[in-house]
């Protein structure tokens, strides 16, 4: 019989560990948004939340307000108010005792602004009327804004609007004796149609050195009739726009938040300006996904027609960890699971290919997105936000949340770990696309890099593919790196790097130009793909010519230039398709890897790194086995959509033996089950069901079981003529779970199964004679929501925009189709022994 070496992977869940697992920090637990919505908060529903979130696995929250509930108005709290800092605090002390870091928004919705924020310092747009100008105001108010958090949208480039802003949370605070949190906390950048500022013209000459107001045309010229000057005009003033987001507001706010003992987390994408320096800037750089990629997994569910594809591919990601490693900050967050489904159609096994994507971008603090705080006895579906996946006791996956969480704390945990090992850093070609987008503002969103920087984008791609890993630099940061003795180039941040590439880049400053150039010069190792850069950007620039083959080498493509960069390329990038993210530690390297391709993957691969010694951490199960080796390859085994940790070790060091290669010896069909109901909603089910092989509870005839939301028992029974042997290890294989499941044999907790492939080790559990196996299957709340839009069930009771689909309609969901749930395969032991 075919053996199927993938399934060796798993085989150490249950085995005893060679090596206990690293400490897992509060940092490694996942964090979430937590909408207050109204902030019609109180302190029974605060203890009853955070209780709920600690026991779940949740050690951050970040409070956001927003809009609130439709008829609840006597309960909510005003922003800042002093009612709703007492309930800040009374979060704090509540959340300190259940271990759980308390962050929020500096403001409600987003973006920053407020009532306090008068007309005249809210966010700011040029008019133009023939050659004059006007300052004119752009009128946007706070989205989706909390009572008492309604107003103006700030005027993020004035630094005195940003300072007045800040001063109401340091008087709020002050006057209540409230402790400032642990994080304050910025959402991307949303602020419409903010081109200008009253101190703009001043800022500009004294940046540029030359007048603004002397070149006003090339700002309102039309796209097509742009000259050079034109665009190096517009390149002038785009710069000055992005000194001064990140002087006057990014920085500013920074300064602030440290002066009162806290730190910062902001989503810098959607801005007018660099995005690595803005992420650079703050102590958590955060980026954001927004929904599902199509990895093509098996055996992963899709949802045809009920998906958001996710349009921000790794290139995306990868700005803010850049930032993270450039500066020497720890963390990178994410805004993880915006809006993957319609709502209620999401499982955590789609959850789970895309949190192994941030993870290989460089993210290691993940944050929901997000948690409602929901009363206990508010109706299911209890308070709902319009874009999010729900991560609340209101998801009947909930109460496998825990494993989840344990998943993403194991990982994190070494992520966290030692120090980033990227390869190259690759110059960003910001005055590039400064240079050359349409209209006046150009905003850096993750819906629109792919017309904003397709060159770029396709340049990471390419390196990536070959097997490489990168962080992006700056103009700014590079003028801040150094060579070491040793030839590597360090930035600020402490992280070394083989090389700098410069892909296929037309403008540089000057003082860039002549960094690299001394760099080079001192024996760094800088490559040019595609041209040499042809001169200065902007109006100063033009004319400017930088010497042609002055330093460095120039490559026609990626695949003559990567050769001359070093680096330590990844075959299980280039032979396999693994994704991964190395990682340095004070005793060799750890390795991120997920297999993200439809294939399951077994193979002996050599990496990028030497080593002496290896060892395989699973991050779903906590267990850990020396990794078998071979002329410096390591044996990886992963099914598609599984992931593993490898570490290695520089010099030899003595480790347990590895375990012996295992091939299939049988595969055994599990037949005559039967299904109860322990839970199910909106209520009870009695009956017990009885079939041969386990199918969707939608299929046994029962028109109940169409639209109930419940966690079904599934129990078997099976015989093993003897007890198992050494060497011998049984795997049940639960084929098609529809959502998640949780393993009970024989009594004993076995395992619980949240991703594909829905897999484990119950060699532990299983005895000679009979053993009893119980599947406790939960589904997705799907089919009873349609259910009661089928029945007038008034649930959808929030303000402004309630709860929309994905095309941002209120259409009811009344005409969906039952989605399958429970087991929906055949169930099989496969029997594994010793080679």
């Amino acid at each position: 019989m075919r053996h199927l070496a993938f399934i060796i992977s798993m085989l150490f869940s249950c085995a005893a560990p060679a090596q206990s697992w690293l400490p897992i920090p509060s940092e490694a637990w996942p964090g979430t948004r937590w909408w207050w919505l109204g902030s019609a908060v109180d302190s029974t529903g605060l203890d009853w939340s955070l209780t709920q979130y600690a026991r779940a696995g949740i050690r951050e929250v970040e409070i956001t307000p927003i809009y609130g509930v439709q008829g609840n108005e006597a309960a909510e709290l005003s922003y800042l108010s002093p009612q709703w800092m007492a309930a800040l605090s009374f979060t704090q002390r509540k959340a300190s005792e259940l271990g759980i870091a308390v962050g929020m928004a500096t403001g409600t919705g987003w973006p920053f602004g407020g009532p306090g924020v008068p007309q005249e310092q809210a966010a700011c747009k040029a008019v133009f009327q023939g050659d004059s100008l006007a300052i004119g105001r752009t009128g946007q108010k706070v989205k989706r804004a909390a009572p008492g958090g309604e107003g103006y949208v700030i005027d993020h480039f004035d630094p005195q609007a940003v300072g007045d802003y800040l001063r109401t949370f340091t008087q709020a605070f002050d006057a209540t004796g409230t402790p400032y949190p642990h994080t304050f906390f910025n959402d991307s950048y949303e602020v419409y149609g903010a081109d200008w500022t009253p101190g703009l013209l001043e800022a500009f000459e004294a940046r540029r050195g030359y007048r603004l107001q002397d070149h006003m045309a090339s700002l309102t010229i039309a796209d097509s009739l742009r000259t050079d000057t034109d665009k190096r005009v517009l390149s002038d003033y785009r710069e000055t726009l992005s000194d001064l987001l990140l002087e006057n507001f990014t920085t500013q706010w920074t300064d602030w938040a440290h002066s009162h003992g806290s730190i910062t987390r902001n989503q810098a994408h959607g801005s007018p300006a660099n995005l690595i320096d803005l992420y650079a800037q703050v102590d958590i750089p955060e980026c954001e996904s927004f929904g599902l990629s199509p990895f093509g997994i098996k055996g992963l569910r899709t949802d045809s027609g009920f998906t958001k594809v996710n349009d921000s591919d790794i290139s995306m990601l990868k700005y803010a960890s850049s930032g993270a490693h450039l500066s020497g900050h720890r963390y990178t967050s994410s805004e993880t699971f915006t809006w993957l489904t319609e709502h209620f159609r999401t499982s955590l096994s789609q959850c789970k290919p895309d949190l192994d994507l941030m993870f290989v971008a460089g993210v290691n603090h993940v944050f929901f997105h997000g948690t409602c705080y929901s009363p206990a006895e508010a109706e299911w579906p209890g308070w709902r936000f319009y874009a999010s996946v729900d991560m609340s006791p209101a998801n009947p996956q909930w109460d496998h949340l825990p494993a989840f969480a344990q998943y993403i704390a194991r990982c994190q945990s070494f992520l966290q770990w030692g120090e980033p090992d990227n390869d190259f850093l690759v110059y960003l070609p910001f005055h590039d696309m400064i240079h050359d987008q349409p209209g006046r503002l150009a905003l850096f969103s993750i819906h629109e890099m792919a017309r904003r920087a397709p060159r770029f984008i396709e340049a990471i791609q390419t390196i990536i593919r070959e097997g490489y890993d990168v962080d992006y630099i700056s103009d700014r940061w590079v003028q801040r790196t150094r060579l070491t003795a040793d030839g590597h180039l360090t930035t600020t941040g402490g992280n070394a790097y083989s090389a700098l590439i410069v892909p296929d880049v037309q403008h540089m400053p000057a003082a860039t130009w002549n960094h690299l150039k001394a760099l080079a010069e001192q024996g760094a190792r800088i490559v040019f793909v595609g041209q040499w850069p042809q001169g200065e950007p902007g109006l100063a620039g033009l004319g400017s010519h930088h010497p042609q083959a002055a330093f460095g080498q120039l490559a026609a493509s990626y695949a003559e230039a990567l050769p001359l960069c070093g680096g330590k390329a990844e075959p299980m990038r280039t032979q396999h398709g693994l994704s991964c993210l190395r990682r340095s530690n004070p005793d060799g390297h750890h390795y991120f890897i997920s297999n993200l391709t439809p294939h399951d993957v077994s193979a002996l691969i050599p990496l990028g790194v030497p080593f002496a010694a290896a060892q395989l951490y699973n991050p779903m199960t906590g267990a850990v086995e020396t990794a078998r080796t071979a002329d410096g390859k390591v044996r990886l085994s992963l099914a598609s959509g599984q992931s593993v940790i490898l570490r290695t070790y520089t010099a030899p060091t003595p480790l347990p033996p590895a375990p012996a290669p295992l091939r299939e010896t049988a595969r055994t069909p599990l037949e005559g089950w039967t299904l109860t109901f322990p839970q199910a909603a909106p209520e009870p089910i009695d009956r017990t069901y009885e079939m041969t092989t386990p199918r969707s509870w939608t299929e046994l005839g029962d028109s109940l079981l169409l639209t109930t939301m419940a966690t079904g028992c599934h129990t078997t029974t099976f015989t093993l003529p003897s007890a198992p042997g050494e060497g011998t290890r049984y795997v049940l294989d639960l084929g098609d779970v529809r959502e998640s499941a949780r393993v009970v044999v024989n009594g004993h907790e076995a395992d619980t199964l949240f991703a594909v492939p829905f897999r484990t080790d119950i060699t532990p559990y299983v005895h000679q004679g009979e053993n009893t196996i119980e599947v406790y299957v939960t589904n997705l709340p799907a089919n009873r929501i349609a259910q009661m839009d089928r029945e007038g069930i008034p649930w959808r009771r929030f303000k402004e925009i309630n709860v929309v689909n994905l095309q941002y309609k209120r259409d009811p969901y009344d005409q969906w189709q039952p989605l399958p749930a429970g087991l929906c395969s055949p169930v099989t032991l496969i029997t594994l022994e010793a080679r």
